[in-house]
C-alpha cells in the first residue's frame, strides 16, 4: 500500500472504535494513484498539496467526491437515474465513512446565453417575488418578471394583498417577462446577407455559403425544391416577394422528394439552429461562420435588460427590476436594507443574506445581470459557494479546487475565514491548494507526489503543518520560498499606449505599457485588470493573448494533436516502416475498428446508468492490432502516446528515435511546466492553468508575423511552489528573446520578479478602475501606497 510512514507531528492512526470519525480510503488506483490508502479526519479542514499532476484531484474529486455522488444517485429510482450523469465506481478497494459530498470546482458556469449571476444563485428568483409583491404598477406573479419565460398574452384578474390594505382585483395581460424582440438575451443579431449567399449565383449553382447548406444536402434541396422561386435564377434577380420568401417566410409544411418537411425563411432558420446556441459549444467551422456573419448589438426594445416592457415598468422606491440587476451587488444589498415592508420580511431577510454573502466572498463588485459565461474560473467557484454559506446542513463534505484562484493576497484571508466557517459548522472541508496562506490554516495536510504523472500518485506525507515543514518532501522544502526583488530591472525599448480606456469599470484610464520587458498588472479581483488588458489593448498583429479558456476539440484531442507533435511522430513511424502516416492516427486509418479509435465502448442502458468499458479488442490502446506491429525506437505508437512529456523528450532526443521536430515541441512543453502530462491525455481533463501553459507552448513555436507581445492571464494558476521558479525562468527567456511579456497576476513571486508594475484599484467595481501605481517593484514596496504594495512588502520581508 502506498502510505507514508508516520513521523513526529503527524496525525495518529484511527482506532476501530472511532472509525466513524474518519473517511477511510484503501487501495485507490484512479488515474495515477498507486494503491493509495489514507484516513482523513472528519469535521476538519484538510489541505491536499503536491506538484501539478501528483494525484490530488484524482484522490479528492475523482475518488472521494465521485463515489459519494454515485452512492447518492443510487438512492433514486432507476427512472430518475436515467436523467442523471452516468457515474462509474472509482477504482478503489474500500471507501468508508463517506458523507454527502458537495464539489465546488472551477468549471465555467453555464453556456446558456440567458444564464446570469442572478439566475445561477437564488438572488434573481427572490427579486422577482419581491417585485411581484411590492412593485407598482402590479403586473402579475413572479413569472411576469422572468426573462427566460416568454411574454404570452393572457387575461383575467387576481386578488392582491397590499400590506394592511384590503384585497383588490388587478387585471393583468402577461405571464412571462421575456423581451419578445431579443427573447431574453439582451442582444439582437444582425446578419450580413453577403455571408449567407453569393447573389450572383442561383441556388442550383451553389449560392449558399452557410455551413450545412452547401453540396446539395437536404437544407439546400429544401430551398431549391420549395417552388417559391426559380432555383436556376441568380438571387440578385429575385423579386421582392421571392427574396422575402427566401429570407423571411413563415414556417410552411411541404413535401420534398416524398418526405414531409417544414420550409422556413433562411434567416429565422439560421437564428434557431445557430444563433440560439452558446458560441463555445459550436463546432469550429460554425463558430467561424457566426463570428464572420453576425453582429450582436444591444436590444433596442429592452436596452439590454432582457425584460419585456411590463416587467420594466413596475418599480419599488423608483427602482425597477432591471435597475436592481444592473447595480453592483453591494449597492443592491444597501438598497434592500432600506425596504421595511413587514408582509415580505422573511423574503427580505433571505435576499439580504444572499447579497451579503457575495460581498463577504469578495464578489460584491459583480452585478446580477452579469452573464455567467463571462466569469473567470475563480469567480465561478466563489459564486457556487454562495448557496452553501447560509446552508443549515452539517456533516457535509465540501470539496474545493484551488478556491484562491484569481484572488489578490488581500482577499485570500477572507476566503480562509469562509473555509474555516464551513468547518466550524460541523462539516468536513477538503481543499486542493498550492498557496502557503491556505496550507497554513489546515488542521491536516496530505502531500502527494513525489513527482507528477507516473512519478506521483503516492502519499509522501500526512499530518500537521509543522510536520510538513520538517518533512523532506518537495512541498515541505519549498513552503518557505520567497522570491526577492531584482537587483536591476530591464530598460523598455518602447511603449504600448492606452488612452481613455473606459471598458467596464475603467475610469478614462491613460497608461503606457512598456515594451521589451516583463510587465505585471496587479490589483484586487474586480479592480479592472482584465478590462485594461483584454478590453483596451488593440488586438493587433503583434499581440497574442494566452488565456485559460477551454481548448476547442473533442475528447479525442490530446496534447500531441493540439501542439502538432503527432505530425512529426507519425511521419517518423511511417518512414521507419515504409507505410502511410495515416496508419498512426487513432482518428484515421489506424483506428481500432471496434471502438473507432476511442479506446472505450459506451453502452446505453436506457433508464439505468450507462457504462463505458475498455475496448477488449485494442485494450484501450485505440489502434488496430496490426498497427501496433510497427515500431520506432523499439516502441509502438500506443506506447509513445502513453509517455509523459519528460520521457518522450528524452526518447526523441538521441539514438535511432532521434526526431528533432518532435523534440523541439516537447522541450517547449517541458519549459512551461507540463513535463508530467502524457502525450495522449484527453484535453478535456486539463485544468485552466494547464490549458494556458499548453497554449503558451504552442505560441512559442510561432515565427515571424510580428507576434512580439505575449499577454498571460494568471499563469501561476495550478502551479506548485516548486514550479513557480521555473515559470519565472520561462518568462525571462521570452523577454530575453525579444518578446514583450504582459502578465495579469496575483502571485507575489511574479510581482517581485517584474521589471514594471501597473497596479489598479484601489478597490473593486466602482471603487476600482484607476491606475494607483506605476513603477518598479522596489518602488512599490518602498511606498507601500496600495494594498498590493503592502502585501508585496510583507512577502519580500521589507
Amino acid at each position: 500500500m502506498s502510505r507514508a510512514p508516520r513521523a513526529d507531528g503527524q496525525s495518529p492512526a484511527p482506532h476501530v472504535a472511532d472509525r466513524h470519525e474518519w473517511i477511510r480510503v484503501h487501495g485507490a488506483r484512479v488515474n495515477n494513484l498507486k494503491d493509495v490508502s489514507i484516513e482523513i479526519p472528519k469535521r476538519r479542514l484538510t489541505v491536499f498539496t503536491g506538484v501539478s499532476g501528483s494525484g490530488k484531484s484524482s484522490l479528492v474529486f475523482d475518488t472521494i467526491a465521485a463515489e459519494s455522488q454515485r452512492l447518492i444517485n443510487e438512492t433514486y429510482s432507476a427512472f430518475v437515474q436515467g436523467f442523471m450523469p452516468n457515474l462509474a465506481r472509482p477504482e478503489v478497494d474500500v471507501l468508508d465513512g463517506l458523507t454527502t459530498a458537495i464539489a465546488v470546482d472551477q468549471q465555467r458556469m453555464g453556456g446558456d446565453p440567458r444564464s446570469t449571476v442572478g439566475t445561477a444563485t437564488d438572488a434573481n428568483a427572490m427579486l422577482r417575488i419581491l417585485f411581484s409583491r411590492l412593485g407598482k404598477p402590479y403586473v402579475g406573479p413572479p413569472g411576469a418578471f422572468a426573462f427566460n419565460v416568454p411574454s404570452v398574452s393572457a387575461s383575467g384578474a387576481i386578488k392582491v394583498e397590499r400590506g394592511a390594505k384590503k384585497a383588490e382585483k388587478v387585471s393583468f395581460h402577461r405571464v412571462g417577462g421575456m423581451c419578445p424582440r431579443c427573447e431574453g438575451r439582451g442582444a439582437v443579431s444582425d446578419l450580413d446577407l453577403s455571408q449567407l449567399y453569393d447573389d450572383s449565383k442561383s441556388i442550383n449553382e451553389g449560392a449558399f455559403t452557410v455551413p450545412g447548406y452547401t453540396g446539395g444536402g437536404w437544407n439546400s434541396r429544401l430551398y431549391a425544391e420549395s417552388g417559391f422561386f426559380d432555383p436556376d435564377k441568380p438571387i440578385r434577380r429575385f423579386t421582392k416577394k421571392e427574396l422575402h420568401d427566401l429570407l423571411y417566410r413563415e414556417p410552411t409544411r411541404m413535401k420534398i422528394a416524398g418526405i414531409n418537411m417544414t420550409y422556413e425563411g433562411l434567416i429565422p432558420r439560421i437564428q434557431k439552429s445557430m444563433l440560439s446556441k452558446d458560441t463555445e459549444s459550436m463546432q469550429p467551422h460554425i463558430r467561424a461562420f457566426v463570428e464572420r456573419a453576425v453582429t450582436f448589438t444591444t436590444c433596442p426594445d429592452c436596452d439590454g435588460t432582457r425584460l419585456a416592457e411590463h416587467a420594466r415598468k413596475a418599480k419599488i422606491k423608483k427602482i425597477s427590476l432591471a435597475d436592481a440587476c444592473r447595480m453592483e451587488i453591494r449597492d443592491l444589498a444597501d438598497w434592500v436594507r432600506t425596504l421595511k415592508e413587514p408582509s415580505v420580511a422573511p423574503l427580505l431577510t433571505a435576499l439580504q443574506q444572499t447579497l451579503d454573502s457575495f460581498e463577504e466572498i469578495g464578489l460584491g463588485y459583480l452585478s446580477l445581470d452579469r452573464p455567467a459565461g463571462t466569469l473567470s474560473g475563480g469567480e465561478a467557484q466563489r459564486v457556487k459557494m454562495i448557496r452553501h454559506l447560509g446552508s443549515s446542513l452539517t456533516d457535509v463534505t465540501y470539496v474545493f479546487d484551488e478556491p484562491t484562484a484569481g484572488l489578490h493576497p488581500h482577499d485570500i484571508r477572507r476566503m480562509n475565514d469562509l473555509l474555516l466557517r464551513l468547518r466550524d459548522k460541523g462539516n468536513t472541508v477538503l481543499v486542493v491548494e498550492h498557496k502557503p496562506e491556505v496550507i497554513a490554516i489546515a488542521d491536516h495536510v496530505v502531500d502527494l507526489g513525489p513527482g507528477a504523472g507516473t512519478a506521483g500518485g503516492t502519499v509522501c506525507f500526512e499530518g500537521t503543518l509543522d510536520g510538513l515543514r520538517g518533512s523532506d518532501t518537495v512541498t515541505g522544502r519549498h513552503l518557505g520560498d520567497r522570491a526577492s526583488l531584482k537587483d536591476a530591472v530591464r530598460t523598455p525599448d518602447g511603449v504600448l499606449e492606452i488612452r481613455g480606456a473606459t471598458a467596464n469599470n475603467l475610469r478614462n484610464v491613460d497608461v503606457d505599457i512598456p515594451l521589451g520587458v516583463l510587465t505585471v498588472i496587479t490589483g484586487v479581483a474586480g479592480s479592472g485588470k482584465s478590462s485594461l488588458v483584454h478590453g483596451s489593448i488593440p488586438a493587433a498583429e503583434g499581440v497574442v493573448s494566452v488565456d485559460q479558456a477551454p481548448i476547442r476539440g473533442s475528447r479525442r484531442s490530446n496534447p500531441a494533436t493540439y501542439t502538432g507533435l503527432l505530425d512529426p511522430i507519425r511521419k517518423a513511424f511511417a518512414k521507419a516502416n515504409g507505410v502511410k502516416p495515416a496508419l498512426f492516427s487513432a482518428n484515421s486509418e489506424g483506428a481500432c475498428p471496434t471502438c473507432n479509435g476511442a479506446g472505450v465502448l459506451y453502452t446505453d442502458l436506457a433508464m439505468m446508468a450507462g457504462t463505458a468499458t475498455t475496448c477488449e479488442d485494442c485494450e484501450g490502446k485505440r489502434f488496430e492490432a496490426s498497427v501496433l506491429d510497427y515500431t520506432f525506437g523499439g516502441r509502438d505508437i500506443a506506447e509513445v502516446l502513453a509517455m509523459p512529456v519528460t520521457e518522450a523528450e528524452e526518447f526523441f532526443a538521441t539514438g535511432e528515435a532521434r526526431t528533432p521536430a518532435a523534440h523541439k515541441i516537447l522541450q517547449r512543453m517541458s519549459d512551461v511546466g507540463l513535463g508530467y502530462l502524457t502525450l495522449g491525455q484527453p484535453l478535456t481533463t486539463l485544468s485552466g492553468g494547464e490549458r494556458q501553459r499548453l497554449k503558451l507552448a504552442t505560441h512559442m513555436a510561432e515565427k515571424g508575423g510580428g507576434r512580439s507581445v505575449f499577454v498571460l492571464d494568471e499563469p501561476t494558476a495550478g502551479l506548485h511552489l516548486a514550479d513557480v521558479e521555473q515559470l519565472l525562468g520561462l518568462l525571462d527567456r521570452l523577454v530575453d528573446a525579444g518578446k514583450s511579456v504582459l502578465v495579469i497576476e496575483h502571485h507575489q513571486a511574479v510581482m517581485a520578479h517584474a521589471d514594471w508594475i501597473i497596479d489598479l484599484g484601489p478597490g473593486a467595481g466602482h471603487d476600482g478602475g484607476r491606475v494607483v501605481f506605476e513603477g518598479t517593484p522596489a518602488d512599490l514596496v518602498a511606498t507601500r501606497s496600495t494594498l498590493t504594495g503592502q502585501h508585496l512588502a510583507e512577502y519580500v520581508g521589507s
